[in-house]
């Protein structure tokens, strides 16, 4: 198995401009605003949160709801495992990537070499800068983990094919205390008509709060990553937490073909802030 460079690179951003705003001042004003908009009832951090993935202007309000409720913790939160959908290379397992940093417009986030040791151990486990090149599932959280958190380093994890099992003993491996955070990135239904992707989608949130391992492309298109964390929480008894959901057609207006999203925050033990 091929082992990360040791020459100092990085992985330029691949859809700033298109999925959120290019320049830093535009993003930092577009993200505080995001943030400032939402009031989270919560006096402690989630262990792992799941979020949506598309351009800001859809799915950014959904996914703001999720990063507020880190900003009680921001000081301890060290290390963050990313894991979102390939959407543009097919391979089998999940991917890490060589280089040692992922840029975005605020900056550079650096990866961390450890935990990538740590999850290459893994069987299913790959490295890939191919994977990683296009994909915007965990690009596009990254500007709102770099406004929320303060210094983090960071494993990112592209799910290809892979069983729920595969994804549980990787993020079971990097799992990690306090000082680190989950993220999953997926978006729930794809391109029904609005009053059917609300059906879909509240059944899909039932599966999640049940801590189902079953979900298919047709309920998340992050359902690998999203069911072997699922296997993981459960093994753990996390207590979910559904926090915000919506879709296109709110925030577009076209409801012929939308495209569902959803938060979620997952806690370590039942005693939420209700």
């Amino acid at each position: 198995m091929t082992q990360p460079s040791s020459t100092h690179t990085e992985r330029p951003p691949a859809v700033a401009g298109a999925f959120y705003p290019a320049a830093a001042d535009v993003l930092r004003r577009d993200i505080a605003e995001l943030l400032a908009s939402q009031s989270v009832d919560s006096s402690r951090a989630p262990k792992a949160i799941v979020v949506p993935h598309a351009g800001y202007v859809y799915s950014g309000a959904v996914a703001a709801v999720a990063y507020a409720c880190l900003r009680v913790a921001a000081a301890d939160i060290r290390r963050v495992v990313l894991v979102g959908p390939s959407h543009r290379v097919a391979f089998h397992g999940l991917a890490v990537p060589t280089v040692d940093a992922f840029a975005t417009p605020l900056g550079n986030v650096p990866i961390d070499a450890a935990l990538r040791r740590e999850a290459l151990s893994q069987r299913a486990v790959i490295t890939s800068d191919r994977a990683h090149r296009f994909e915007h599932s965990l690009e596009v959280q990254l500007p709102f983990l770099q406004t929320v958190l303060r210094d983090f380093t960071l494993l990112p994890l592209v799910a290809g094919d892979a069983s729920p099992e595969d994804v549980a003993s990787v993020l079971d491996r990097v799992w990690g205390g306090p000082e680190t955070l989950l993220v999953v990135s997926t978006d729930l239904s794809h391109f029904l008509d609005y009053p059917s992707a609300r059906v879909r989608d509240a059944a899909t949130s039932r599966q999640i709060l049940a801590l189902a391992t079953d979900l298919g492309g047709e309920d998340a298109c992050g359902c690998v990553g999203l069911n072997g964390f699922l296997l993981a929480a459960r093994r753990r008894e996390l207590a979910p937490r559904a926090i915000a959901q919506c879709n296109s057609g709110d925030a577009a207006g076209d409801r012929h073909r939308v495209v569902g999203y959803g938060a979620f925050a997952f806690y370590e033990s039942d005693d939420v802030a209700r």
